[in-house]
């Protein structure tokens, strides 16, 4: 069976030929487990979801590989965690079992494997370290970060220019950077805060090269499918592409696949605006069925305005079939 998928690196739809027919992998960026799910991480998990399903249909059970992360370790994490006065440990557990029991109701599979960040350090440190030895990366202030200007194909994801990277992005400006974009690879941590040993001294990772560790320690140094939303391309994805393709001097990705946008009721879904809805909260009016079928009633690259009539239109469909 011939399939055809829409890569964003080359902005086409494609044939899909993985590097491997015996051995199939695919990464998909997961949750960052400081509070319930909303319906927007439901997004992706059930996409890609579906996508894991027709792999293993075309190519056999055992032939698929796919990794689903959790970020374990984050600024959002900290801070909640401290707002609750309970610890980070304490947080995350709770609310890795609240993630599965949300999306276990959505009918989702398990990934072959579901890496936390926080098991993986010791390969991130490796990569950073890596990184500057080939002088890809510096340390100022106590901070690892990556040269972007040294990444002669950076943007090519995003495909944006210098002065986009920086307008309307998750950029931090920092004096210590060389670059704006320059993105943080190792940082400090402040005092109470989760720590590991490093050659830089006590920190934490910073969120990009997370994955990159995560990809290479279960998938290797290059694999077939890199994929998550769109909010993800930049930086996100941008930044992972270009850690790791500087590092290893290989393809880190062959295909990039992003689900569109989730609105509610016309509007983006944000705090400021106060309409954040949790999986958990629909699952009291709605069985996971509905609101799997919700999500896949839209073309997954396009916007899906999610709405009760969406909801209401999944429910009779379902009835009829």
């Amino acid at each position: 069976m011939k399939l055809i998928i829409f890569d964003t690196l080359t902005g086409k739809k494609c044939e899909f030929i993985p590097i491997n027919e015996k051995k199939i992998s695919m990464y998909v960026c997961g949750p960052t487990v400081y509070d319930f799910s909303h319906i927007g991480n439901a997004r992706p998990i059930i996409v890609f979801d579906t996508l894991f399903r027709l792999l293993k249909s075309i190519y056999g059970d055992n032939n698929v590989s796919y990794v689903r992360n959790i970020t374990d370790i984050d600024d959002k994490i900290i801070t909640a965690a401290n707002q609750k006065n309970i610890s980070t440990e304490e947080l995350v557990r709770k609310t890795i079992n609240y993630f599965h029991e949300d999306i276990d109701a959505l009918n989702v599979l398990d990934p072959t494997f579901e890496p936390k960040a926080t098991e993986t350090i010791p390969e991130m440190i490796s990569m950073i370290s890596g990184l500057i030895k080939k002088n890809f990366a510096y340390v100022a202030e106590n901070h690892v970060l990556f040269d972007t200007n040294s990444s002669k194909e950076y943007g090519k994801l995003s495909k944006r220019s210098t002065k986009d990277m920086i307008a309307g992005s998750r950029v931090e400006v920092a004096p210590y950077k060389k670059n704006p974009f320059d993105f943080i690879l190792w940082k400090p941590s402040k005092k109470d805060e989760p720590a590991w040993d490093s050659p830089w001294g006590k920190g934490r990772p910073g969120w990009h090269i997370e994955c990159s560790a995560m990809t290479k320690k279960f998938l290797g140094i290059s694999f077939d499918i890199h994929a998550g939303g769109a909010d993800l391309i930049f930086p996100h994805h941008e930044n992972e592409i270009a850690q790791s393709e500087s590092l290893h001097s290989k393809l880190f990705v062959k295909y990039w696949m992003h689900n569109g946008y989730l609105n509610i009721e016309g509007e983006k879904m944000s705090k400021s605006v106060g309409n954040i809805i949790t999986i958990r909260e629909l699952l009291k009016d709605y069985e996971g069925e509905i609101l799997r079928f919700a999500m896949l009633s839209t073309h997954y690259r396009q916007p899906i305005n999610f709405s009760k009539e969406l909801l209401e239109s999944s429910n009779k469909q379902l009835n009829k079939i």
